[in-house]
């Protein structure tokens, strides 16, 4: 297996600024930096074809690099005893798909979490997720240069999605030794057509340093009394997608829900309600081509019944949900749908009418297939 030059670059960039960080770490005073350590992985893996419509050559593997700046919590604030001390990362990745002129190069920045399955004193077994913004250098261009082969990236920057697992060896408090396999995927939420996503599947091996020590000491104090409370929730959203139409106009869509939540120990939601969508890319589609004449509105929305639960670290909501459709617009998808994202809680109190109020973003899919990205606020009674 040979690793090109520009990758042999990037490694050597990558280690240049590891041991930099080390060495910044290093000459200051090591017990301030408690918790605060670098994790660096080198990663094999393939694109996986996830649709038949993904016709492209995909490379016999592709190479990246990880580099993830962590930090211990050490229970500071409530929700960290709560949420088990978690660890919390800002990752930047870079993968050389090793298809210059179809897939090019990506590099992904993510904010990124991560919870152990089995912790033990020498050996762990951890899962990482994380959630950001990636720049692909290739994309699918009809004109005036012509690059029709990548039907499934549209746009340079994506929405960029990791999840790994590992198994971790403690060396000492200084230094850990891992393995494990990951995946990555990007996609612009079908902002642009065509929209297959990447999704890359592969296998790592890397090390994590902490200069001062991995295992900060924890505070353990009395926590808040938090009641498992129900409330009323209410979420309205924006979206923006292609219509096919003339021009291939952007078209928003406006979306709405209203549903139950019931918390635990004040940091998990379960909730279920309905929630409808109006889509005008699917009116100027069916305008444009004289479908349902007179009744176009009445064929471009949709709605369904949902589940699903929400992970509470702080102001921070971790959700995911899976809905039945009522009812489908003209441009019918699979009857199952996903969304999986996050809430920001501008406002979470005990007591008031208002108990909750938050802004949320959220990737809508049918199985790999992506169908919009919604953006929205909303309030809890």
């Amino acid at each position: 297996m040979q690793i090109s030059l520009n990758m042999r670059r990037v490694f050597c960039f990558w280690v240049a600024t590891l041991f930099f960080t080390i060495g910044a770490f290093a000459a200051d005073d090591t017990a301030s930096h408690n918790g605060f350590g670098v994790d660096c992985n080198i990663i094999v893996g393939r694109i996986i074809r996830h649709s038949a419509k993904f016709t492209a050559p995909v490379p016999a593997y592709s190479l990246g690099f990880d580099a993830n700046l962590v930090w211990q919590s050490c229970g500071t604030k409530p929700w960290q005893q709560l949420c088990g001390y978690p660890l919390t990362g800002i990752g930047i990745l870079y993968t050389d798909y090793r298809s210059k002129h179809i897939f090019g190069k990506c590099v992904g920045a993510y904010p990124n979490l991560q919870v152990p399955i089995i912790k033990g004193k020498s050996l762990e077994w951890t899962i990482r997720f994380g959630v950001g913004l990636a720049y692909v250098t290739k994309k699918y261009q009809a004109y005036p240069t012509y690059d029709t082969l990548n039907t499934a990236v549209s746009t340079h920057l994506n929405a960029f999605g990791v999840f790994m697992t590992d198994v971790r060896w403690h060396i000492n408090p200084h230094w850990d030794f891992q393995a494990g396999v990951n995946l990555t995927h990007i996609s612009n939420a079908l902002y642009r057509e065509p929209n297959l996503g990447v999704n890359m599947v592969g296998g790592h091996i890397g090390f994590r340093y902490f200069p001062g020590s991995s295992a900060p000491c924890r505070i353990s104090a009395p926590l808040p009394e938090m009641k498992n409370r129900w409330l009323v929730e209410t979420r309205f959203g924006l979206s923006h997608k292609e219509a096919r139409a003339k021009g291939n106009p952007v078209e928003p869509a406006y979306i709405g829900a209203v549903y139950v939540s019931k918390r635990f120990k004040g940091k998990k939601k379960l909730f279920a309600g309905v929630d409808a969508a109006y889509h005008k890319d699917v009116y100027a589609f069916l305008i444009n081509y004289g479908v349902e004449y007179g009744q176009e509105k009445q064929h471009a929305w949709d709605g369904g019944i949902f589940a699903g639960g929400e992970y509470i670290i702080g102001r921070l909501g971790l959700v995911g949900m899976v809905g039945v459709y009522y009812r489908q617009t003209f441009l019918d998808f699979d009857p199952v749908y996903q969304k999986m994202g996050g809430k920001y809680y501008l406002i979470s109190r005990e007591k008031g009418v208002g108990k909750e109020l938050f802004i949320s973003a959220f990737l809508n899919t049918h199985g790999v297939v992506a169908e919009y990205a919604e953006f929205g606020m909303g309030i809890g009674f």
